[in-house]
């Protein structure tokens, strides 16, 4: 049973909250680590959901621990642009049933931001891509800021004068972030994660929608 409270933003989460791109970017990664020419292990769908929610510099650091700093962040660099190509071509539907209707119909009466670990760029993209950058006031990023999770929370409140908002993520380290930025978490368990403790939890994307008066 939720407990409705009058929070003054909704912060979403990328993967494993909006959308589930690990099987294009799996893809898209072992193509950049075949042209590298580095002794580099290949992923999968199910090794990205594991890392996915981690800065960019620990993934990197996680699935290629032999490698050199020096040569992990040149693979990244290629990984992600590769990534970029893929899902710039994907005509696949990868968004969770009801993302896309459920942000805008609350956009209308809520503020909704975006907060990722993800590199620049990729929250533009998918933005563009689900069609949702005109309802989307404002996000962050470690690829922006080379900060973390909890730290970019903060900036955004900062910069857009929130004072009580809910973030919406699927792994623990959104809810450690949460806890260290000092704002509700809750789960979404349809995600890639588990996650111990949290405000609340939903089972699809529609019910972030039962948090908010709006819907009394």
């Amino acid at each position: 049973m939720f407990e409705k409270r009058k929070f003054d933003a909704l912060i979403l989460d990328i993967d494993g909250t909006i959308w589930n791109t690990t099987g294009i970017v799996a893809v898209a990664w072992n193509k950049a680590i075949e042209i590298s020419g580095f002794d580099a292990s290949k992923v999968n769908a199910q090794i990205l959901q594991n890392e996915f929610g981690k800065t960019m510099d620990v993934i990197a650091k996680d699935l290629w621990p032999s490698l050199e700093k020096s040569k992990r962040d040149i693979l990244l660099s290629h990984c992600c642009s590769e990534e970029q190509i893929a899902l710039k071509e994907n005509n696949l539907e990868i968004c969770y049933a009801g993302v896309v209707d459920t942000v805008k119909e609350i956009s209308v009466h809520e503020n909704v931001y975006v907060v990722s670990n993800c590199q620049n760029g990729y929250i533009e993209l998918m933005l563009d891509k689900t069609g949702l950058k005109c309802y989307i006031k404002d996000f962050e990023c470690f690829g922006r800021t080379g900060k973390g999770k909890a730290e970019n929370i903060q900036l955004l409140m900062t910069r857009n004068q929130i004072h009580y908002p809910v973030y919406v993520g699927d792994t623990q380290g959104d809810a450690d972030a949460c806890a260290q930025a000092g704002v509700k978490f809750v789960w979404a368990s349809y995600g890639f994660g588990k996650v111990s403790q949290y405000y609340d939890k939903i089972s699809n994307f529609e019910e972030i929608k039962k948090l908010f008066d709006s819907y009394d």
